[in-house]
């Protein structure tokens, strides 16, 4: 899942509105930010085989560090706490937190059965979603819609610039986030999607005026 991960990051600033969109970001796709680099260092692997799922041909073999339920836990408390102790906003750091954990519950959904749940082994899990390009695009749809609704309901509203900048970036993770094709190659997957690095600092950007909490409620 790519867009559906962005998604609940949108809606998740109803519950942190303190938070900037770009924190919100980074918690929910931590582990798709981190993967590249371990893929780059060798530390994790995929294969590209060609029609393992209807939706992509990429085969993860090895991603126990970015990617095992156990090490998102781990990466959503450290997250979490490294965020509490700069900020102070103890709801804000569950929240991202929380989205960390959430990463993979979402790539439970669209994936074949190899997400572990710990590393070094045991079972590997997945719903196995991806099987379906048209299921996958209309559970990913529904998603955005829904965390798009939630968010623009939250205030203050969107100002100049920055609108034309958060629509752009609605349109940039709708656009990457259904992309098909076989690439050549391991190294160009991980190189490709460092681009993710970019999305966060983008979202901070266009979120900017949006962190102040409703009135009653400062949700520490």
């Amino acid at each position: 899942m790519f867009v559906g991960h962005y998604a609940v990051a949108l809606a998740a600033k109803r519950a942190a509105p303190k938070t900037s969109l770009g924190m919100l970001f980074a918690g929910a796709q931590l582990a798709d930010l981190l993967w590249p680099i371990l893929l780059l260092l060798g530390w994790e692997s995929v294969q590209i085989v060609p029609g393992i799922t209807a939706f992509n041909d990429l085969s993860f073999t090895h991603y126990p560090i970015s990617h095992s339920l156990l090490t998102l836990v781990a990466w959503g408390i450290a997250l979490g706490l490294v965020y509490r102790l700069t900020t102070g906003y103890a709801r804000g750091a569950l929240i991202v937190g929380g989205l960390v954990i959430s990463h993979w519950v979402l790539d439970w959904i669209v994936h074949i059965p190899d997400l572990p749940l710990v590393p070094g082994g045991g079972p590997r899990l997945g719903l196995g979603l991806w099987q379906s390009v048209a299921a996958t695009v209309v559970v990913e749809s529904v998603l955005l819609l829904a965390g798009l609704w939630i968010y623009l309901r939250t205030s203050p509203p969107l100002r100049g610039a920055r609108t034309i900048a958060f629509w752009a970036l609605i349109a940039f993770v709708i656009v990457v986030g259904n992309i098909h094709g076989t690439p050549p190659d391991a190294k160009t997957i991980a190189w490709a999607a460092m681009i993710g690095w970019l999305l966060p600092v983008w979202a901070w950007w266009a979120d900017s005026g949006k962190n102040a909490s409703p009135a009653g409620s400062d949700g520490r």
